[in-house]
Order: C-alpha cells, then sequence, then structure tokens
C-alpha cells in the first residue's frame, strides 16, 4: 500500500486568467445596480409626493420592473444613500412592509 503527498508544487492546475470582458462583467452589473437604485428611488418619491407611502416589496416587483429579492436588497442601499427620503422598516407580516416618506 503506497501513499503519494502532494505538495503545492507539484499541482499543475492553474487558475483561468481573467479577461478584460471579465472586468467589463463586473462594471456592468455595477451600472446596472446603480440603475436599478436610480428607477427605485424615482418610483418611492413619485409614490410618496403627496406624504407618505407604506409597500410591500413584492407588490410593487412589477411596477419597477425589479424581483422582491433586488428590491429588499437595494431599499437598504437607498436608506443610506437618497437625502430625499426617509425609508424605515415599518412591521413585518409574511414580508417586510417599507414606510417611505419625502424629507423636502
Amino acid at each position: 500500500m503506497s501513499t503519494s503527498h502532494h505538495t503545492p508544487a507539484d499541482d499543475t492546475r492553474t487558475a483561468p486568467e481573467k479577461s478584460s470582458d471579465d472586468a467589463d462583467d463586473t462594471t456592468a452589473d455595477a451600472e446596472s445596480t446603480a440603475t436599478k437604485q436610480q428607477r427605485l428611488a424615482a418610483y418611492l418619491r413619485e409614490q410618496a409626493a403627496d406624504g407618505e407611502v407604506y409597500f410591500k416589496s413584492k407588490f410593487i416587483a412589477d411596477d419597477v420592473d425589479l424581483s422582491a429579492k433586488e428590491i429588499g436588497a437595494l431599499i437598504l442601499k437607498l436608506q443610506d444613500s437618497v437625502a430625499d427620503l426617509s425609508i424605515e422598516r415599518w412591521s413585518y407580516t409574511s414580508a417586510t412592509t417599507w414606510r417611505v416618506e419625502r424629507t423636502n
């Protein structure tokens, strides 16, 4: 019974090299997220134009062409980055209800 011992130097596998296309994908993803954030923020501004609005992500998903999961992730980012909207987690009953109010 023979046991073979390998060292990292014996490993001839290499990681695939990143092509320039990979960098473009990362930039496109970041732009896509920024675009989605802008679209969601614009929608929330419009909905809260007369004061405040309460919503669950799953009920506005079609309106903003995003999934409920995407909205949940984006709304957390918007809480800290949009000065003219006050966004707070209001309650939870089968899904988070958000309260949004225009601040100016």
